[in-house]
């Protein structure tokens, strides 16, 4: 059984959309980064840290996938924003600017622990004022790290993307179905 260490929705979807089944758990890891923690070395921790956590509540013969996403300007990471002040701050900085998503995927079970990396340079327009209000009032912001969700309103943001569309989005898919893959896992019938 392959099980998904994720309360993101847009993480099950990108699973479901490659065709693994797969069951959900939803697990709470704190996802504070350590002084002098790179971004990547943070990224891989935590998502580390969530694939360890879940393990421990499946069967031995069972696969867990985790995954750890995050924003990155200038080394500073840009989780989850608190608020929309916080998330109107974080637009505020990332505009105009290209910045880095780092998202790392493990996948650990029956003697198998392999994680995959995919990073990506996003470049977002220059934002006025009004239109990071008006972007703060659907509400996309919330729980989404550098306070933006790419496969919404904020698309229209985005003037360069250089690497994976869906590894922005929380979950690389070419990298998560070789490491499936790798592990022996296949798709559904």
């Amino acid at each position: 059984m392959l099980y998904l260490a994720s309360q993101s929705p847009r993480r099950r979807q990108l699973l479901a959309q490659i065709g693994f089944a797969f069951e959900p758990l939803d697990l709470d890891i704190p996802e504070v980064r350590e002084p002098h923690e790179t971004p990547l070395g943070y990224v891989t921790r935590v998502s580390g840290e969530k694939a360890a956590a879940g393990r421990r509540k499946v069967s031995a013969t069972d696969f867990v996938l985790a995954a750890d996403t995050e924003v990155v300007l200038d080394d500073e990471v840009f989780g989850k924003p608190v608020d929309d002040d916080d998330a109107a701050g974080m637009l505020r900085r990332l505009s105009g600017r290209t910045h880095e998503v780092i998202t790392t995927v493990w996948l650990v079970g029956p003697e198998f622990a392999r994680s995959v990396t995919s990073t990506s340079q996003v470049r977002l327009t220059t934002l006025d004022e009004d239109a990071i209000a008006e972007y703060l009032t659907t509400g996309e912001h919330r729980g989404k790290a550098g306070a933006y969700a790419i496969q919404g309103h904020a698309g229209a943001f985005i003037e360069h993307l250089s690497g994976s569309f869906t590894g922005v989005m929380g979950l690389p898919l070419h990298e998560t179905y070789l490491l499936l893959q790798s592990a022996g896992i296949r798709r559904a019938p």
